[in-house]
Order: structure tokens, then sequence, then C-alpha cells
């Protein structure tokens, strides 16, 4: 039975130590159909580096184990197979010439996406092995068209802080009190083309964007289970919209979106 495609933008900018290990735990998935986007936005540090080994060793690295001992010459002998599976895996690589921001790479990739599902994975964080599995058997099983899951919060050494659970879906809970959907998520990439794309300029654009699937009628669902890995480094993660000039702003752009959901659950009360 075929799956339909997954596609998983990745934007990279300026994390180059990060990202080999989140396209390893893409690559992984236990999901059998995925397209891997990944956006290179004008990184100035080694990332391009990265990207080019990743695309060597998905067709040279191999690795072997241990696998039959041979009594006769009294040898293990080894089998030798690939490093990285290739069926139902593609890549593709995208590369802004100049950074132009968050928003603008994840635009840039869910137009270069086909899946019938999307997402993106910031690229200094890791999806569990079952995260696209888990997600896609929640909207397939209907009538959902965004699903989300909870995640473990975790330093660079990978030990895990806390686990983030976020509430059953409801609008209030997810957008009325405060933003708690949108970090480990899998949707119907059709959404883009009834709701359009992320805004480039706001810093809160997957705030904003996942708000206007939600209050525009599209139905979700939450995972109760952890399905990602965030990394929580807040020394080493100062790019982008992480960065100490832009925290306040982002956060100032939120607190506006939660006030835009809170009228608009009160006006659809009143009606």
């Amino acid at each position: 039975m075929n799956q339909p495609l997954v596609s998983v933008v990745v934007p990279a900018y300026n994390q180059a130590q990060y990202l080999r290990a989140c396209l390893d735990s893409l690559w992984f998935q236990e999901y059998p159909d995925l397209e891997l986007v990944v956006v290179n936005d004008g990184a100035t540090d080694h990332t391009p580096e990265v990207l080019e080994q990743f695309q060597q060793d998905l067709d040279t690295l191999q690795t072997s184990f241990a696998s039959c001992f041979n009594e006769a010459n009294n040898t293990i002998e080894r089998t030798v197979h690939p490093v990285y599976p290739r069926q139902g895996r593609t890549l593709r690589i995208v590369t802004h010439e100049r950074n132009r921001g968050l928003a603008a790479a994840l635009n840039t990739g869910w137009q270069a996406a086909t899946g019938v599902y999307c997402t993106y994975v910031p690229c200094d964080d890791l999806a569990y092995p079952h995260m696209l599995a888990e997600l896609v058997q929640a909207l397939e099983a209907g009538p959902a068209e965004f699903a989300y899951a909870d995640m473990h919060i975790v330093d660079d050494a990978m030990h895990i802080l806390r686990r983030f659970s976020l509430p059953a879906y409801s609008p209030q809970a997810c957008f009325g009190d405060w933003y708690l959907c949108g970090v480990c998520k899998l949707y119907r990439r059709s959404l883009h083309e009834r709701f359009g794309g992320y805004d480039e300029a706001l810093l809160a654009h997957d705030h904003a964007l996942f708000q206007r699937f939600a209050l525009g009628g599209a139905a979700c669902v939450h995972v109760p289970k952890a399905l990602m890995a965030v990394r929580d480094h807040p020394k080493s993660r100062q790019v982008d919209i992480h960065a100490p000039s832009n925290w306040n702003r982002l956060l100032e752009e939120s607190k506006c979106l939660v006030r835009e959901a809170r009228q608009a659950l009160d006006a659809s009360k009143g009606a």
C-alpha cells in the first residue's frame, strides 16, 4: 500500500555543527516515503561543506556488521551495506545567495515541496524515528489537516531537560492562551494553497500562519507523544529570530497574535 509523500523542509543558516545530526534523524525516519528539502539561507559558516559531504555519503558511505561465523575456516564473516537507505528517499538542496531570513527560507522550501503533507524541522533539532509515521497516522485517520505532538527539550549533550507536553487541541488552549502547537507538527500542504505562506515581515511567522490555518477552519489534532528533541542552547543559538536583538520583538508579535485570536474567539461566541 502506497503511503502519501511527506515533504520536510530544513532551513539551514549558520548552525552547521547541528545540521548533519538533524538530516540523519530525518533520513532514518520509519516513515517510508520522504522528500527532504534543505534550504541553505545564505549561510556563511561551513553549512555548504556539510551539505556536500552529506550528498556524497548518501551515494558512497558503507558500513558492515558481523553476520555469520564460518566454522570451516574459523572466521566471522561480515555483511557490507550502504549506511543510508535510498528507497523512498529524495534530497533537494536549494540555496539563497544571501541570507533572507527564516520565513523566506520556509517559503522557498514549501514552494519546492511536492508532498501531500509537509512540515519543517529547524536544523539544530532532531526528529525521533517515529515522528512522521505517528503524525501521518493521525492525519490519515481524519478529519484533521494539522497534527502536532509533544517534544523533549534537550541541551547540546542531548540530556533531556524536560518534557514539553502540549494541550489537547482547542483554539483557546493553542492560540487564545498562548501559542502552544507549532513546533513538532505535520500538515496538509494544500493549506498553503488556501491560506498562503509565511509572512516574511514577521519573526513570529509560524505562529501567525498556523493561527491563520486554525481560525480559518482547518481541523487540528494533538498527538500526546514526545516525537522531537528540541535543543535549548541560548548561548550558541543566537541567530535569526533567536538573536538577542530579536527576542523581545518576537514576544511582542506573539502577544499581538494572541490578542487577535482572543478577539476572533470572542466574536465567534457572540455570533
